[in-house]
């Protein structure tokens, strides 16, 4: 059977974890950040988990990661 291709944008955004969740980054970080509290700003640095309703596509995206 031949190799699966991995799908570029999403090996760049999402990695799994030893249990077998898809971590990933918060969004709205890019630009309007003098509008955002410095708290806000502060837990957008974290990473966190892909939902479950979408784990198994991102998983399907991202074969050999």
């Amino acid at each position: 059977m031949p190799k699966l291709k991995s799908h570029s944008g999403a090996k760049k955004r999402f990695s799994l974890t030893s249990s077998g969740k898809v971590k990933r980054a918060h969004t709205n970080k890019r630009h309007n950040l003098t509008k955002k509290t410095t708290k806000r700003k502060r837990g957008l640095r974290q990473g966190t988990y892909a939902d479950v309703t979408n784990e198994s596509a991102i998983k399907r995206m991202i074969p050999y990661k």
